[in-house]
């Protein structure tokens, strides 16, 4: 079912509607926004892992 989900066309006429509903001076800003919002969340997923990664240095320096 979701296999044919992003055909070409299918992609087109999602672009269309989003320049329509949003028009055409808005659609930089809209990707502007997505870009800073997946550039937090990729943020924020390594910033998750580093402290998790000094915890076991601490961890391998208590044994030592």
């Amino acid at each position: 079912m979701i296999e044919g989900l992003f055909q070409p066309m299918h992609l087109l006429l999602i672009v269309g509607v989003v320049l329509l509903v949003f028009g055409p001076k808005k659609l930089p800003e809209l990707g502007k926004g997505l870009g800073d919002g997946i550039r937090g969340f990729k943020a924020a997923m390594n910033s998750d892992e580093k402290p998790a990664e000094k915890v076991k240095t601490e961890e391998a320096n208590k044994l030592v």
